[in-house]
């Protein structure tokens, strides 16, 4: 008799574990996916500069807002509005590597940092899907470190203290003189070493080698904005693909409004002694 009544407790006392932990796994919530954290780029990290130079052909005048409470309250806004949305897209290993701290003559590089504005030529996914393909060749590995969908989404494709393969034979006109580092005997120099590459997704009209489409959409522009707005890259070494090139087959970003990007980019109290 005693034995059964032990049984009996047994069971009931399983049937209580099992009935908690039913209960437990009801309410509590889905355990997030896991990365290395040396994967996870949730944002852009501050990148510190201290030259200060003049790039004339993307200069744009100070909004003409003579309302200053309304721009008051507009950069209030800027500076309390969502982050844009953001995806981490990283790029094959193959297709990204380290800065250089010396070139390829045992130079020591001191160059600051600039932001070099490109666009896919094709959809957002298509550019993606091509840097995730392993390209064992040098010449055909290819990134940039953001990108940014249509519809504002910001793609982290390589991390921003990691060097991208963004531009093939380029050089930064500043006052200092032409800035560019060749870190590879095979190629011309580039920009890479120093630039932080950024592209707008193509509309669809654009997907061809005319000069011109029909732009970026607000969206685009307002998440360039914010991204930009993340580091101490002044507007000054904020330049383009075009710009840059030296190979004479560059025209990106086409249709780029750089008087109205600049305009929102200045809205932001981060970039308050960045804007010479």
């Amino acid at each position: 008799m005693a034995r059964r009544w032990i049984w009996i407790g047994l069971i009931g006392l399983v049937v209580a574990l099992l009935s908690a932990g039913l209960a437990a796994a009801r309410v509590a919530p889905p355990l997030p996916p896991q990365l290395p954290s040396q994967l996870i780029v949730s944002h852009l990290s501050p990148i510190q500069t201290t030259a200060e130079t003049s790039l004339q052909f993307l200069k744009s005048l100070p909004s003409g807002d003579s309302d200053g409470t309304s721009a008051a309250k507009a950069d209030l806004q800027l500076a309390q509005a969502a982050p844009p949305r953001q995806v981490t897209a990283l790029a094959d290993p193959s297709n990204y590597g380290d800065r250089y701290a010396t070139d390829i003559d045992g130079r020591v590089l001191h160059n600051d940092f600039i932001a070099v504005l490109h666009e896919t030529v094709g959809s957002a996914q298509s550019a993606i899907n091509l840097f995730r393909t392993h390209h064992p060749r040098d010449q055909d590995q290819v990134s940039y470190h953001a990108l940014i969908g249509r519809d504002g989404t910001i793609y982290y494709i390589v991390p921003p203290e990691k060097r991208a393969f963004g531009a093939g034979n380029s050089v930064f006109n500043g006052p200092n003189g032409p800035e560019t580092v060749r870190t590879n005997a095979a190629f011309p120099p580039s920009v890479n070493n120093f630039a932080y590459h950024v592209s707008l997704e193509t509309p669809g009209d654009g997907m061809n080698n005319r000069r011109s489409h029909s732009g970026y959409t607000p969206a685009q522009y307002a998440s360039l904005a914010w991204l930009l707005a993340q580091t101490t890259i002044p507007d000054s070494r904020i330049t383009t693909h075009q710009a840059v090139d030296r190979s004479g087959s560059r025209m990106d970003p086409r249709s780029f409004n750089g008087q109205g990007f600049f305009a929102l980019l200045r809205r932001y109290p981060t970039r308050s002694g960045l804007s010479g």
